[in-house]
């Protein structure tokens, strides 16, 4: 049996501040780093989707990319 509640930051805040020091520890104990580093791989910002749907050159666009690159800077420093 699975319960679901959606509570708002605020009053989930309150509720963990009203815990004994012990729960509290625990709880703190349980949202280590390693869990909520797994819980930030899924999870991807608007700003991270936005750029994964952005543009991408090929090779040969990459290719000639450098090659102006290196004209444009043979070409400052002369």
């Amino acid at each position: 049996m699975q319960l679901t509640v959606d509570l708002p930051f605020d009053q989930l805040m309150n509720l963990i501040k009203h815990l004994p020091a012990n729960q509290i520890a625990k709880l703190k104990s349980e949202l280590d780093d390693a869990f909520i580093d797994s819980k930030a791989k899924d999870e991807k910002t608007e700003f991270q989707k936005f750029l994964l749907m952005g543009p991408v050159m090929s090779d040969e666009q990459y290719k000639q990319f450098k090659e102006n690159r290196k004209r444009f800077n043979q070409w400052r420093r002369n």
